[in-house]
């Protein structure tokens, strides 16, 4: 009886958790599924009214969920302006002069629209996919494979992504601190790709064939102004982040972002017509709110988290081992498994490991268990049946989806057991 009731915190933690997964299975949104979990929190805790809408007006208002409202927003605005106008595309064109190796075409494309953080973007560069596979041996699996896992290449090292961005915030890192730390993600990634579906036992190419294949000449000046905005979001950060933290160390890291990415829709709003009209319609789009209703709930959860001390319960739970490890591996691949989108694990996941690694005096060690959750989160993500990118892809090339999701199942495991390996190696 007494062990029952000292794992009551975890049961707690997963009741509520178990009520998010459904939500999102049931098509709910991940947002709202989010805010219930809060909500459930706060009841099945005994918090009181009073402090739960306290705590919620605090996360609403608070400067950081502003600052990550208007990052998104910004993103959002930028990948739909040079989605809309065909300026990606006009990118893609500038840049297939200098794609002389098959491998690298059938890559290239997929990881390039894998910098423009879109949801579903992997249907953009199916039909690439498939143009650069022309005269080349290549099935509609290995086209499949191919363009989901190198769309994702970038995710977990790229700045534009919010969920790394959410990442950072809600583990108290700037972006680019945050990255330091994920930056073996891409390498990693690229590995496991080019060793489960690029090798020439896996995809033997006929040898030649490549020379069958005209492919125009490459040209650097239209190549950079047509990616001027994507080199100004990226480059601007950086310049700024280190501008403004020499005139005071006070300039919160996000405003470096901020003013990048506002620079880099000015540049792509002023290089096509018709942009202000796009950037109305982005705004009242449902994709659009969604996020940043999602992003309030995500704070909300967080502060109704922190504030209902279920997480000093968790800490005390078996030296508080046994709830860290399931926050930080098990909770972000279900969660990712489930929703298929980086934001619900990091969302759902993060403050939690976050709230405990403080909680057990762990904080030294913050780097390491933020890795282990984003490591297992994304390989939920990528081994997920449900990720809107893999079900548009296996649609596009008309593949049977269990076929090519058993391909796509064991790199995912191989990525979340190297996740691990990488925790010892950091903590």
């Amino acid at each position: 009886m007494d062990f029952i009731f000292n794992m009551l915190p975890l049961f707690k933690i997963m009741f509520v958790f178990i009520c998010m997964l459904i939500g999102i299975r049931f098509k709910l949104g991940v947002g709202l599924s989010v805010l219930v979990g809060g909500l459930v929190l706060a009841l099945i805790t005994g918090m009181k009214m009073d402090l739960l809408l306290e705590t919620t007006t605090s996360a609403i208002i608070d400067s950081e969920t502003i600052y990550l409202v208007l990052i998104v927003a910004l993103i959002m605005f930028l990948s739909g302006l040079l989605e809309c106008t065909g300026q990606a595309s006009r990118i893609m064109e500038s840049l297939t002069g200098y794609l002389r190796s098959p491998r690298l075409r059938l890559v290239f494309f997929p990881a390039l629209i894998g910098l423009l953080p879109m949801p579903g973007g992997a249907i953009f560069s199916a039909p690439m996919i498939r143009e650069a596979a022309e005269g080349l041996d290549v099935s509609d699996s290995n086209k499949v494979v191919i363009n989901y896992w190198f769309r994702h290449l970038w995710e977990l090292a790229w700045p534009l992504y919010p969920g790394m961005i959410l990442g950072a915030a809600l583990s108290g890192m700037s972006v680019f601190k945050f990255i330091s730390y994920t930056f073996p993600g891409p390498i990693v990634v690229f590995l496991l790709g080019y060793f489960f579906f690029l090798r020439s036992s896996v995809l033997p190419l006929k040898k030649g064939v490549h020379d069958n294949i005209e492919v125009k000449s490459g040209n650097a000046l239209r190549a950079v102004k047509e990616s001027l905005p994507l080199l100004v979001a990226i480059a601007g950060s950086l310049v700024f982040e280190g501008l403004f933290s020499f005139i005071s160390p006070n300039i919160p890291f996000e405003a470096a972002i901020i003013t990048a990415l506002f620079l880099a829709v000015l540049c792509a709003a002023f290089a096509n017509t018709g942009s202000i009209a796009i950037i109305r319609s982005l705004l009242v789009q449902k994709r659009f709110i969604s996020m940043v209703f999602m992003i309030f709930c995500v704070f909300i959860f967080k502060d109704v988290l922190g504030s209902c001390g279920l997480i000093t319960e968790l800490s005390r739970l078996a030296g508080g081992e046994t709830a860290l490890i399931a926050a930080a591996v098990l909770v972000p691949f279900v969660v990712g498994f489930i929703a298929g989108i980086t934001m619900a694990f990091v969302g759902a996941a993060m403050p939690l490991v976050v709230g405990l690694v403080h909680s057990m005096g762990l904080t030294p060690q913050l780097p390491a268990w933020a890795m282990l959750c984003m490591f297992s989160g994304f390989a939920g993500i990528m081994a997920s049946p449900l990720h809107i990118c893999f079900l548009l892809t296996c649609e596009y090339f008309n593949v049977d989806l269990y076929s090519a999701w058993k391909r796509i199942l064991i790199p995912s495991l191989v990525l979340l057991c190297l996740g691990v390996a990488y925790f010892f190696v950091l903590v």
